[in-house]
C-alpha cells in the first residue's frame, strides 16, 4: 500500500474537543468574570451607600490595593512553578523597618533605599528559593518556616523600637498623597512590576519555561528546563518584589515596628488564586492576581462603608479562596481526563 492511501491518524473526537475547548474558554474568562463580579459589587454598593464612589473612597482603595497587589504580582511568579512563598509578608516586614533605618539612622538617600529594599527581599528570595530549588524541601514547608524565622530576626532587631514619619524625609513619605493628572503616584509602581513581570511571563522564553515547570516539572526536565535555576529565580523575583512593597509600606504608613506587614501574606495568596492563578501551578497571569486583589481590596472598603461586621471580610475572603481552588481542582481533573480520552482517540 502506497503512503497516499494509507489512513490518516483517527483525529480527536468532536465531543472531546468541544469539552477542551470548553474547559479552555472558562480558563480564559476567569479575568472577564473578576470584571464583572467587581462591576457589580461597586454597582450594588454605590447605590446602597453613594458615598462608595467619592473621589476619596476610590483614591483609598487604589492605595490600599498597592501592597496587596504587588505581593500579588510576585506571589504570582512563584505560584506559577506549582510552590507557594508564605514569607512574603516577613520579608515586607524587615524590609520596612531597614527602610527606617536607613532613613532614620544613617540618613540614606531615597533612591538607594528603594535599591537597599529590594536587594533586602532579594536576599530572603534567594534563601527560600535554594532550600527548595537545589534542597528540594517543599515550598509550603521552607517558607512558612523562612516566615517565623524572618519575623524573629525582624523583632530581634528593632528591640521594641518604633520609627515614626518624623524620622523619614517628606520627599519619600510625599509619594503616598502626591498625584499626577489625579491619579495617586504609589500605585504606579505597582502597575509598573505589573506590566514588568506581565510582559516577562506572557512573550520571553523564561516565562514559557515558568509555565512549563508548573504544568509538569518531570517533562520540563525532560525537555531540557534548567528547573532548579528557573525556580529559584522567581522565589529571587518574589522576594525582591516583597522588599519593594516594604519600601512602599514604610511610605504609606509612616509607623515602623516589628509587626509591619504581620498576615498580609495570606491576601497576597488569596489574591493570587481569586484572580485564576492555579495553585496547581502552569496557568494563570499576574493581570488576574492584580484583579483579585482589587476585589478582594474593595470587598474590604464595601464592608467599611456599610458599616457591616469586619469578621465578614475575612469570611467572605475565605469563601472565594475555597471557591477558587475549587474550581482550579475541577478545571484539572476535567483538562485531564479529556486529554487521556484524545490520546486513547489517537491510537486508534
Amino acid at each position: 500500500m502506497s503512503a497516499s492511501t494509507q489512513a490518516a491518524p483517527t483525529p480527536a473526537s468532536p465531543h472531546t474537543t468541544e469539552k477542551t475547548s470548553w474547559i479552555d474558554a472558562v480558563v480564559r474568562a476567569r479575568e472577564v468574570s473578576l470584571i464583572g463580579v467587581l462591576a457589580v459589587l461597586v454597582i450594588a454598593v454605590s447605590i446602597a451607600e453613594p458615598r462608595f464612589l467619592n473621589a476619596q473612597n476610590l483614591r483609598d482603595i487604589l492605595l490600599n490595593v498597592t501592597i496587596v497587589g504587588l505581593l500579588a504580582v510576585g506571589q504570582t511568579i512563584v505560584v506559577i512553578t506549582r510552590n507557594i512563598d508564605l514569607s512574603v509578608g516577613s520579608i515586607l516586614g524587615i524590609s520596612a523597618f531597614a527602610t527606617g533605618i536607613m532613613f532614620a539612622d544613617h540618613n540614606v538617600p531615597i533612591p538607594l533605599v528603594f535599591l537597599g529594599g529590594i536587594l533586602f527581599g532579594a536576599f530572603f528570595g534567594l534563601i527560600n528559593g535554594v532550600m527548595v530549588a537545589w534542597a528540594r524541601v517543599p515550598s509550603l514547608v521552607i517558607t512558612l518556616g523562612t516566615l517565623y524565622v524572618i519575623r524573629g530576626l525582624d523583632f530581634a532587631w528593632a528591640e521594641g523600637r518604633q520609627i515614626n514619619a518624623a524620622d523619614m524625609p517628606d520627599g519619600f513619605l510625599s509619594l503616598a498623597t502626591t498625584e499626577v493628572l489625579g491619579f495617586p503616584v504609589l500605585p504606579i509602581f505597582t502597575i509598573a512590576a505589573m506590566v514588568l513581570v506581565g510582559v516577562a511571563l506572557g512573550r520571553s522564553r523564561m516565562g514559557r519555561e515558568l509555565y512549563a515547570i508548573g504544568s509538569n516539572p518531570d517533562a520540563a526536565v525532560l525537555a531540557g528546563i534548567r528547573v532548579s535555576r528557573r525556580v529559584l529565580g522567581a522565589f529571587v523575583a518574589s522576594g525582591a518584589i516583597a522588599g519593594l512593597a516594604g519600601v512602599l509600606y514604610a511610605s504609606r504608613y509612616g509607623t515602623l515596628d516589628a509587626v509591619a506587614g504581620t498576615g498580609i501574606e495570606l491576601a497576597a495568596v488569596s489574591a493570587v488564586v481569586v484572580g485564576g492563578v492555579a495553585i496547581f501551578g502552569g496557568s494563570g497571569t499576574v493581570w488576574g492576581a492584580a484583579l483579585g486583589a482589587l476585589l478582594l481590596t474593595t470587598i474590604r472598603s464595601a464592608l467599611v462603608i456599610l458599616q457591616i461586621d469586619p469578621f465578614w471580610d475575612q469570611a467572605i475572603q475565605g469563601a472565594l479562596l475555597l471557591a477558587a481552588i475549587g474550581l482550579d481542582a475541577y478545571l484539572a481533573m476535567r483538562l485531564a481526563r479529556e486529554l487521556r480520552k484524545r490520546r486513547s482517540a489517537n491510537r486508534v
